[in-house]
């Protein structure tokens, strides 16, 4: 198991992660982003001057986080736009890109819908792209502000549950700035909580097969001086038994009328165990991470990823395009099950916790009045 104590005093902040940015060159526009398969090792930049280009990112985990996949996505079809392409078709094949992830089709639909209403207007193509753009940067400025309300009613829950005193985390996946417009989702409540100095430790499943959790949110804690201890999964249910976790903080990559929370594999076990020794389990997500349209969990669209990501061992990026050459660690023509993402029902999680409140107990009538206040749930 890895440690690593505080580094950094509280209140000492790293420069804010290039995660995203539009570019404006004399050659045309072009979207810029850091290629998170290449972390932990080294920051390299992805240039996506196409729609094609920027589909392979996603597919690839290039570019990935439900919010920040709505992000990329809205500027997806701005690029189209500003470049002369097929506007319909560019949102088409982004919204395919991969099909659990819910803010990618909102991300999209809603830049496309800008940009179309602008069309009927009878505007220049060059005044549409400039409309497209502007909607995608919105979007942009919009979950950054929605990453700050959602940590501040993160940490006013905590309070709430366990009052005056530090915390152990245990958190899943990557939910940071490499997700979001802002500072994340449930890794952003943690970041507050460390700043306010209340962390005693955030612990870190390593979340397999890819390692988001090892390579990256190991990677933004040790950035932001967070105490912190990396973990394998089925380690988890050992610090449960030794009362060593205080809550359970999760993203979500698409959260069912219900209630229902789809996110990485290997969150619903978690759930299980924090239910079993009486520990919060709560879901920290953006309000367009909700799907009103899809009734429950069952319903939920659960994309399968590459058995080889399960029988080799190999860098994220090789695997995720196909190319296996990886060290193999099960014997050959295996199968694999490996689903991305599982379900975990309402009745396990404590709270969600979004940038319009906190819904506590967890109801598909709570969570459609909450969406109903909330601006942003617009486009299904």
């Amino acid at each position: 198991m890895a440690d690593q104590d505080a580094q950094s005093p509280v209140g000492s902040e790293p420069p804010a992660l290039p995660v995203l940015r539009w570019d404006e060159l004399p050659e045309g526009p072009l979207l810029v982003l850091l290629d998170q398969t290449r972390l932990p090792v080294e920051e390299v930049e992805l240039v996506c001057t196409d729609v094609p280009a920027l589909v392979r990112a996603i597919r690839t985990l290039a570019v990935r986080g439900a919010p920040l996949l709505g992000i990329a996505g809205g500027y997806g079809v701005a690029l189209a736009a500003a470049r002369g392409y097929d506007v319909a078709e560019a949102a088409g094949l982004l919204e395919r890109a991969r099909p659990t992830a819910v803010n990618l089709g909102y991300g999209v639909r809603r830049v496309a819908a800008a940009y179309a209403a602008a069309a009927e207007k009878g505007v220049g193509a060059a005044e549409a792209a400039a409309v497209a753009l502007a909607e995608a940067r919105a979007l942009h400025r919009e979950d950054a502000q929605a990453s700050r309300r959602m940590a501040e009613y993160g940490t006013a829950l905590l309070e709430e549950l366990l009052p005056g005193r530090g915390y152990q985390l245990l958190t899943h996946c990557n939910t940071g700035a490499l997700v979001s417009g802002g500072e994340g989702t449930a890794f952003a409540v943690a970041l507050r909580v460390h700043r306010q100095g209340r962390l005693r430790r955030l612990w870190v499943d390593e979340t397999r097969p890819l390692l988001q959790g090892a390579r990256l949110t190991a990677y933004e804690a040790a950035r932001s001086g967070m105490a912190y201890s990396l973990l394998t999964d089925s380690a988890a249910g050992s610090l449960f038994a030794a009362g060593e976790v205080d809550a359970v903080l999760i993203g979500a990559d698409r959260i069912a009328a219900d209630g229902s929370v789809a996110n990485k594999v290997g969150s619903y076990p978690l759930a299980v165990l924090a239910k079993y020794h009486h520990v919060p389990f709560i879901v920290v997500a953006p309000t367009t991470t909700v799907d009103m349209d899809t009734a429950e969990g069952t319903s939920i669209i659960v994309e399968q990823r590459s058995g080889q990501e399960v029988t080799e061992l190999t860098s994220p990026q090789v695997v995720s395009a196909g190319g296996g050459g990886g060290m193999v660690v099960a014997p050959l023509g295996s199968p694999a099950y490996n689903p991305a993402f599982d379900i975990t029902p309402p009745e396990l999680i404590t709270a969600i916790v979004t940038e319009e409140g906190v819904i506590s107990p967890v109801t598909g009538v709570g969570l459609a009045e909450l969406c109903a206040r909330s601006s942003q749930v617009t486009i299904s």
